[in-house]
């Protein structure tokens, strides 16, 4: 199951130990809704190896802002903390499960 983020809770949960993968989405946005049901696939199947993060760029202005969000949806991909990887637009699982290979 994917983690709700919030403004509040978004360094906290950068912080995991294991690899988090973040999707940047919103309610209106078409290809955000097509994209959904794989990213929660993906949470399922790889739950407890690594944090999926739902991030509603409406809720979180500021983390968009923050992380130069111009498209949605974007996933961006983090190993300690720190961003090693971003995709824009939708994109098959294999791709998304290619760079949680590499994390891993």
């Amino acid at each position: 199951m994917a983690i709700v983020a919030t403004n509040a809770n978004f360094k906290d949960i950068l912080s995991s130990e294991r690899p988090v993968m973040v999707d940047f989405w919103a309610v209106w946005c078409g290809p955000c809704r097509m994209l959904s049901p794989t990213v929660d696939d993906i949470a399922a199947k790889y739950e407890g190896k690594v944090d999926v993060v739902k991030c509603n760029v409406d809720d979180c202005q500021e983390i968009a802002i923050q992380y130069g969000i111009r498209s949605i949806p974007t996933l961006m991909f983090f190993k300690n903390g720190e961003m090693v990887h971003r995709t824009v637009g939708v994109v098959p699982a294999s791709e998304i499960e290619a760079i949680l290979a590499g994390l891993l």
